[in-house]
């Protein structure tokens, strides 16, 4: 008998003290969506994982405590905006400018992931390719105006000074144009009414043709002619989403960017300019160690 109590305490020992069920919910389910929620579950066999379509959820106050929801789109996340009590939970895939309307105040327990690459991360990412840069150009909008302080600062960090032009008109390139003959790279920002498949060969090309690089915004656009982004893909989310289940709730950052990414490069672009391209193995590690406390 004895043994046997031995073993149930080791067992009680080796749970994590966090188990819990993981519900992850959005407007409609895919395989995509699926699959990640499958990979997580093998992932964390102690945990019960599962997707519930948002219309069969009842309100947030309703379920327990010991609940973890997940919120992938924005109609999931303004339901839990609804209700001020409610389990610890965490939105992911937002953009910082489709959050840009939420309330100042949000309810205790929710999170929020950014979809967004980290504008430090990716000005870091800039000063490794180009370290003789002082100037990095920045279009925005009216939707992204708010975040030119957090850019800034990311941009200051590297002892570079952001230069600015407001693009209200994408068909008018005098701000782009202005912003290649007044800095030395263009980053780009994740406002998909700036950087979109209308706007991207014009970036591209007119960036190119004054021999200035780009540094983002996205994998694809480095796929097009950027020379390099940062960025999270699945295996990235799922990572950074367990660093987050791994800690308890009251520990949950309110706001957080993806704490793992991969850097991808375009190699032609890079000769075409004469930058040296590291791999972009060492380049997330040189930025990954530069992260660490």
């Amino acid at each position: 008998m004895s043994r046997l109590i031995l073993l149930y305490c080791c067992l009680l020992i080796a749970l994590p003290a966090w188990a819990a069920e993981i519900i992850f919910s959005s407007t409609a389910g895919n395989p995509a969506i699926q699959g990640f929620v499958n990979e997580l579950q093998q992932r964390r066999p102690h945990d019960q994982v599962s997707f519930v379509a948002l219309n069969k959820l009842p309100a947030p106050s309703q379920l327990p405590d010991t609940n973890r929801l997940i919120l992938l789109d924005r109609p999931a996340l303004d339901w839990r905006l609804t209700d001020p009590a409610g389990p610890p939970s965490l939105g992911m895939r937002i953009s910082r400018i489709q959050a840009r309307d939420l309330p100042a105040t949000l309810p205790a327990q929710l999170s929020l992931l950014w979809s967004d690459p980290s504008p430090q991360r990716q000005m870091r990412l800039a000063r490794l390719l180009l370290p003789a840069a002082k100037r990095a150009g920045l279009l925005f909008d009216a939707d992204s105006a708010f975040l030119l302080e957090e850019y800034r600062q990311a941009a200051t960090e590297q002892d570079m000074r952001l230069v600015t032009r407001r693009w209200p008109d994408t068909r008018d390139s005098r701000p782009l144009l202005y912003l290649l003959s007044h800095s030395d790279l263009l980053l780009g920002i994740n406002d998909t009414s700036l950087f979109n498949s209308l706007t991207v060969k014009n970036l591209l090309l007119t960036s190119y043709t004054h021999q200035r690089p780009v540094i983002g915004p996205s994998a694809s656009f480095v796929q097009a002619g950027s020379l390099a982004s940062t960025y999270s893909d699945q295996s990235d989310w799922l990572d950074s989403l367990e660093d987050i289940l791994n800690q308890s709730p009251d520990r949950w950052p309110k706001y957080s960017y993806p704490g793992h990414f991969k850097v991808t490069s375009n190699p032609q672009v890079a000769r075409s300019l004469a930058i040296e391209l590291p791999s972009n193995e060492s380049l997330a590690q040189k930025l990954a160690e530069g992260e660490q406390p």
